[in-house]
């Protein structure tokens, strides 16, 4: 049998029901009677009376919102502890009402609301705030305050905002608080923090000071700070009072308190000053109401009526609003011709008994059509603008965010679901788009438990005698690193003396132990090493733990305290020079460029020359082979033609200027290959050491199998298992051919210490992945980011390095006079030089040419033309006959004196020259 069922047969065999079915009642009745129900005995109950009383006197004397018709509010007294507030709430149900205000309680409220459903009878609440009421399971359930869904999504903020990872949740065990709780918890997950330790205390007030110590002193041995306060007031006063007398409200804790603590601070103001010191630093959150002149008004009214005791909360504020709500529903509802009228459910009918009175059953007739009109309500109250979402919650829920601070409060900030925790109230924010960013999430300055204004951190090593379980590699090679000292449980090496030298930089004392985790006759698998933190087994993992992506997903790390990544190591062999190592020392590319360079230049060098210069003109084959001949002859500076004109003279200075450079280049070069012994390896980087089939050795225990295998999809079959730097030389030496392997791929840190006692290896090509060793400890450790500050701290003050000479720092080989196979010199060197000098080519030729265009002769007036085609031929025709015509004598001669008498001065000619010279001149060339 369902819930709803059992409590029909509930109600109707105590009798509770009567009839209450009437004929067609007026449109317009003169009364509607409206059903109230919370706890008299209650801060939000005193409150709640007087509100609801002051709503009904304004509605019934506005004669324009009912017209004429006048509310009948019935208020009940409903216990809001499990069967007897269930019980007389059935009770209460059975009175012919259209709409009910309550109830108060959660616990009460989804008993309620099923009956509600049957009968189509609302259910308004101004104090009921499970998040899992739900429109959905509760259709006739209308929430008129905000849920504490909303309420959890700000102490989750403020929780991020400060930094803080775990809190600590202690809440009333019903299903108020245990909802909440369970929504804190989502929201928290959803900014990846989390509860930590959860723990209930019984909903009633016969808790005694003793289960709360009992809680408190549980609570005091956690690593958390940070306590959520999810109770209701009564209680929530005597926990801070156990909390103060067990030192708990001083310097470091962080209590949190959801708005039962608001609202017993605004109904009992001014607070008794006993009560008041144990909540210093508390904070606290309320529901938000904007401020208004119609909500100023009231608050005096208030105090007329009450002299100030008991004070308005925002609980009564929304009692006051829903009063208008129902009648601003009403009025609508009877202007659609709505009916107040009841029937009896015919399903009833056929199990009727003699002592169940099941005819009393009725239902409200155009229960549904209020409903309608109730979710579509639009109006501003005290509480502000009262609209509904299709969800069925008020729209644009806000909170206050309080601070307990001396005598009274002090407001820090707001927050709301538009733009999360603000220091300006969230009506000003809803005029410009919503921003959710860290940047904009701000409060003001907060006086914390302990009179102080530095944020804890929130956490402290739990004070329960337990010592960190830190796990630890018992390697078998590279001991520099991490070893086990034979016969104790303590370890030492690089990594240890990293984390002892960080641990004490800590300002709080860590207790741990070392558990050693491996065999000790092969290295351990660091990824099951690793994974022994998320299975519970170790707290922490110490060592030289490479950081990569698949142990990143499950755990975190600290800074890196040594940058790593994967290298080649390789055997490296003796290179000869060669008959032919006079072509080594440049790419090929850059013999293509080169040689193109000098035929270029030389060609460039004739067009500016060739119309001036007579050591450039002559029969075609003699033009081509001087041509050749100029271009290579200035790779030894050995030409001998002169250049006469500026042009030429400004592309052979600096295409003189390039050759020096490569010369000098190639000598260097090729010097170093014939006079200095090299090393090379067939193997130049990691893409030919994947194309090759040769066999890979790798570190046991390593990632680098892993990534070999998966990310460049090397077959297992090629992966060779070394365990020792002994294993990694004899199978380099042996080679694949023999057993061995052909390279080995490991990480840099290993491959340097490797390397420093094997003088017949060396890497090879680049390192081709990054990373570095850190420190492990668990998903969202606060110890995590302590240690990465402690780390960066060492590599500051230089500790970090002093601790690497003391372990690391080792003879390395002497490398004589080898050296590792150079590169060539490629393109890439010289491509500057290269640029400037075609640049300059281009600029002399473009200068020459504009230079023949202006001393072009215009086309003979006389000459046919037959068309543009011929036009542009017979204009080209006549340049090119222009450039291969010999200048005007007068216009060279001034030229060739100079060049005459400058002969001797600046190109240094011989008299041989100059007597080849004069001859050239009296020759004449045939075109």
């Amino acid at each position: 049998m369902n819930a709803a069922g059992f409590i029909f047969l509930l109600f109707l065999h105590l009798g509770v029901f009567h009839i209450g079915c009437s004929g067609n009642a007026s449109a317009r009745p003169a009364v509607v009677n409206i059903g109230a129900m919370f706890k008299f005995d209650s801060t939000i109950g005193r409150v709640a009376k007087i509100a609801i009383d002051e709503a009904l006197k304004d509605v019934n004397s506005n004669s324009s919102i009912l017209k004429g018709t006048k509310l009948n509010i019935t208020l009940q007294d409903s216990n809001c502890n499990g069967f007897l507030g269930m019980v007389e709430a059935l009770r209460y149900m059975a009175t012919d009402v259209v709409a009910i205000i309550g109830p108060q309680c959660s616990v009460v409220a989804p008993i309620i609301s099923h009956v509600a459903s049957e009968l189509q009878v609302p259910l308004l609440s101004f104090a009921a705030t499970d998040p899992t009421l739900s429109s959905l399971e509760f259709p006739f359930f209308v929430r008129t305050t905000q849920s504490d869904l909303y309420q959890m999504a700000a102490v989750a903020d403020i929780v991020d905002h400060y930094g803080w990872k775990e809190v600590i949740a202690i809440y009333t065990d019903d299903d108020w608080g245990r909802n909440g709780v369970s929504a804190l918890k989502d929201k928290l997950a959803e900014r990846r923090c989390r509860i930590s330790y959860k723990v209930g205390i019984q909903p009633y007030s016969a808790v005694t000071r003793g289960d709360i110590m009992d809680i408190l002193v549980k609570v005091a041995l956690m690593q958390s700070r940070i306590v959520v306060l999810h109770v209701n007031p009564t209680i929530a006063l005597r926990v801070f009072a156990v909390a103060n007398h067990l030192g708990m409200m001083g310097n470091g804790y962080v209590w949190i308190a959801t708005d039962q603590l608001s609202l017993v601070l605004d109904s009992n103001s001014p607070f008794p000053s006993e009560t008041m010191d144990t909540i210093q630093g508390v904070l606290t959150l309320r529901q938000h109401t904007p401020d208004s002149d119609k909500k100023r008004a009231f608050f005096d009214r208030w105090n007329k009526i009450t002299g100030g005791s008991p004070g308005l909360n925002s609980f009564g504020l929304y009692a006051y609003d829903t009063v208008w709500l129902l009648a601003y529903s009403l009025d609508a509802f009877f202007n659609q011709g709505g009916v107040i009228s009841f029937s009896n459910d015919s399903r009833i009918n056929s199990v009727t008994g003699s002592t169940l009175h099941l005819e009393a059953m009725s239902i409200f007739d155009d229960g549904k059509l209020l409903l309608k009109n109730i979710l579509l309500s639009d109006f501003v109250g005290l509480t502000g603008h009262l609209k509904f979402n299709p969800d069925k919650s008020l729209i644009l829920p806000a909170f206050d965010i309080i601070n307990v601070l001396g005598t009274g409060t002090r407001q820090i900030g707001y927050w709301s679901n538009y733009s999360g925790l603000s220091t300006v109230s969230p009506e000003t924010l809803y005029t410009s788009p919503p921003n959710r960013s860290s940047a904009n999430q701000k409060l003001h300055s907060v006086i914390w438990p302990g009179e102080t204004l530095s944020t804890p951190r929130g956490w402290v090593f739990p004070n329960n005698g337990k010592l960190l379980r830190i796990g630890v590699p018992n390697r078998v090679s590279y001991k520099e690193f991490v070893s086990r000292i034979q016969g104790t449980d303590m370890f030492k090496g690089f990594c240890i003396d990293v984390f002892t030298a960080a641990v004490n930089l800590l300002p709080y004392a860590v207790p741990y132990k070392f558990i050693s985790f491996g065999d000790g006759r092969q290295n351990p698998s660091y990824t099951e090493l690793v994974n022994k933190i998320t299975t519970g087994d170790f707290d922490a993992v110490v060592g030289d733990i490479a950081i990569v992506t698949n142990r990143t997903r499950i755990v975190d790390f600290t800074q890196p305290y040594v940058s790593s990544g994967l290298v080649i190591v390789a055997r490296l062999n003796k290179q000869r020079s060669g008959a032919w190592a006079f072509f080594r020392p440049f790419s090929p590319r850059m013999w293509i460029v080169t040689a193109s360079f000098f035929l270029i230049v030389g060609i460039v060098i004739w067009i500016l020359e060739h119309r001036i210069n007579d050591e450039f003109r002559g029969p075609p084959k003699y033009q081509v082979i001087t041509i050749l001949w100029f271009s290579f002859s200035t790779m030894f500076f050995a030409h001998r033609e002169n250049t006469m004109s500026t042009l030429g003279r400004l592309v052979l200075l600096i295409w003189l200027f390039v050759v020096l450079i490569i010369n000098s280049s190639y000598t260097a070069s090729l010097t170093s290959i014939l006079t200095v012994e090299h090393l090379s390896s067939p193997i130049k980087g990691i893409e030919s050491l994947v194309t090759d089939k040769e066999p890979i050795g790798y570190q046991v225990g390593s990632f680098a199998e892993r990534y070999l295998s998966e990310e460049l999809n090397i077959s297992r079959s090629r992966l060779v298992p070394l365990g020792s730097p002994e294993e990694y030389a004899s199978a380099l030496e042996r080679g694949p051919g023999n057993g061995g392997v052909a390279a080995v791929v490991d990480e840099r840190p290993y491959v340097e210490l490797f390397l420093s006692s094997q003088c017949k290896f060396r890497i090879v090509g680049q390192e081709f992945t990054k990373s570095g060793w850190g420190f492990a400890f668990p998903r969202d450790s606060p110890l995590a980011i302590d240690m990465s500050s402690a780390i960066l701290t060492l590599a500051e003050n230089g500790d970090l390095q002093r601790i690497h000479d003391k372990w690391l720092m080792q003879s390395t080989c002497s490398l004589d006079s080898t050296e590792i196979e150079t590169s060539q010199l490629n393109l890439s060197s010289f491509w500057g030089l290269f640029l400037i000098c075609g640049i300059a080519c281009f600029i002399s030729l473009f200068i020459y040419f504009m230079q023949i265009l202006q001393q072009l002769p215009p086309a003979p007036e006389s000459a046919p033309t037959t068309g543009p085609v011929s036009s542009r031929s017979g204009r080209l025709q006549r340049i090119l006959s222009l450039m291969d015509e010999k200048e005007d004598q007068s216009k060279i001669g001034h030229k060739r004196r100079k060049v005459d008498n400058d002969g001797d001065e600046e190109l240094g000619s011989s008299p041989k020259r100059r007597e080849r010279n004069n001859s050239n001149r009296n020759v004449t060339w045939s075109n």
